[in-house]
């Protein structure tokens, strides 16, 4: 399918946002009444949801791969293949194979003192899930937290991004085609639909997108309580230790900034590497970025900005670093002219300072600061001197070094000798810590995070605790010097 089918076929007239915020509050209440009147789902049910979701996933990879290009000017369809099919696909699939054990009630530890009573955990579903998606991965960030909500047995509403809005149609339809209107629901529309959703009454509130939204999040959601998982962002920095071989590193650093044009929340954002090392750094970047990319804006391996604005905010980032004495270094091996085009110029940037911007918010892009350190304890240093971020990434062969910097750096989470692929792992929990987000989905964390954990305590038929109540006698004091100790 082209982009103008596209264009056409999936971009629906809307209502404006006022109609749909207005309507927010009716769309939560036809899905909680149905959550109330039919019962937390059982297994079976659960798993058909997953099913559905893996199907309208793999039934239509083409259609939203074409809507998610057309939204960003040109988007790689290979990246959308791996970052929002695979993913997504491969988590549903681990899902389904683990999900009557998550289910399964816990046994718990009972004191010797209340025997023979016992102790469970149940695994309750809340009710809805509001889910906000952002941009950068469409689908994969709006399907992967329902995914953990349905999984938990949980109904849910999406309201996906305006910056993608043939893909957020895609979206509704799909899940329309699969799910009645109380099991899931979308909505779309602009900043003021998502003002008036993150102030819904959710049992809980999942969101994705920027430190500095999600403050606003999180304090509309506060009004009614709503407990929220915040996947939010960061400088994630890259530390090369001196004992890594720097062809490597790069090849590895430089795949990761570049994936989706440094789109993604975990992507490198700046680069700490000895200072003898620096000029052999930026060498082996231009080279593997040469191989990966010999030409950039006709390449459909390489991908546009989203929007105008956003290359805006980026080529302001270069000039400023520019201006205060900062040397970049493109990253074009065939020369190219990138006037008119969405697309934007990859650049290392050397001679980073504090008092850049560049050096202040989350890049979001194909820009790259290589900052030298003397000692490998100064580049641990500067990791901790600032907000904690959404990843790091170690580059060593020293199992000392990898221990230190795991033991002595908070993170939401870590590859080693790696880019971002931690993201990818279905057994383990992703989330920030801090400025970076709270809160884990993925893996169980993810089951576990939006289902309630009732504990349950039975008690037997012959047990001892009369001895709690009143009137209190030798007896208690007996029971109570023998408990505690004389």
């Amino acid at each position: 399918m082209s982009q103008a089918a596209v264009s056409e076929d999936v971009v629906r007239e809307q209502k404006s946002d006022a109609e749909i915020a207005g309507e927010l509050p009716k769309l939560l209440a036809k899905l909680r009444e149905a959550h109330r009147r039919k019962g937390p789902p059982d297994e079976a049910e659960r798993l058909r949801w997953l099913s559905r979701i893996e199907r309208l996933m793999l039934s239509n990879k083409e259609r939203i791969a074409d809507a998610i290009s057309a939204d960003f000017g040109s988007r790689s369809r290979h990246e959308t293949m791996i970052a929002e099919i695979f993913v997504t696909v491969s988590y549903i699939r681990y899902v389904k194979e683990n999900l009557r054990h998550w289910m399964e009630p816990e046994r718990r530890h009972v004191a010797f003192t209340f025997f023979p009573a016992r102790n469970e955990v149940l695994y309750q579903p809340l009710g809805v899930v509001g889910i906000i998606s952002p941009w950068n991965y469409p689908m994969q960030l709006a399907m992967a937290p329902l995914v953990c909500a349905m999984s938990a047995g949980n109904r849910a509403l999406i309201k996906p991004s305006e910056l993608t809005p043939r893909t957020s149609e895609l979206l509704a339809e799909l899940l329309a085609s699969q799910f009645a209107d109380d099991e899931v629901a979308v909505v779309t529309g602009g900043p003021e639909v998502g003002q008036a959703f993150s102030r819904l009454p959710f049992d809980h509130l999942v969101f994705t997108g920027s430190t500095a939204v999600g403050r606003h999040v999180m304090r509309a959601a506060a009004d009614n309580l709503v407990p929220c998982t915040l996947e939010l962002g960061g400088k994630s920095p890259a530390l090369i230790a001196p004992d890594f071989p720097i062809d490597t590193a790069a090849e590895r650093i430089i795949g990761g900034k570049l994936f989706n044009s440094g789109q993604t929340c975990i992507a490198p954002d700046y680069v700490l590497v000895k200072e003898e090392q620096v000029d052999e750094l930026v060498a082996s970047l231009k080279a593997h970025a040469a191989r990966m990319y010999p030409t950039l804006v006709s390449n459909p391996d390489y991908t546009s900005i989203v929007h105008p604005r956003h290359k805006a905010r980026l080529e302001k980032h270069l000039a400023e670093a520019a201006e205060k004495g900062a040397k970049l270094v493109p990253l074009n091996p065939a020369g190219e002219s990138f006037e008119g085009s969405p697309k934007l110029e990859p650049c290392l940037v050397l001679g980073a300072t504090d008092e850049m911007s560049v050096m202040q918010d989350e890049i979001f892009g194909p820009v790259l600061p290589i900052l030298p350190y003397k000692d490998f304890g100064d580049a641990l240093d500067h990791v901790n001197d600032r907000p904690r971020p959404l990843a790091l990434y170690v580059f060593s062969h020293d199992e000392r070094t990898v221990q230190r910097t795991l033991r002595d750096t908070t993170s939401g989470g870590v590859s080693v000798n790696d880019t971002m692929v931690h993201f990818a792992q279905d057994d383990m929990p992703f989330g920030g810590v801090g400025a970076s987000g709270m809160g884990h989905y993925h893996g169980r964390e993810g089951f576990e995070a939006l289902s309630k954990k009732k504990p349950v305590f039975y008690q037997a038929r012959v047990n001892g605790t009369a001895l709690l109540r009143p009137p209190f006698g030798k007896t208690i004091d007996t029971a109570m010097r023998f408990l505690l100790g004389k």
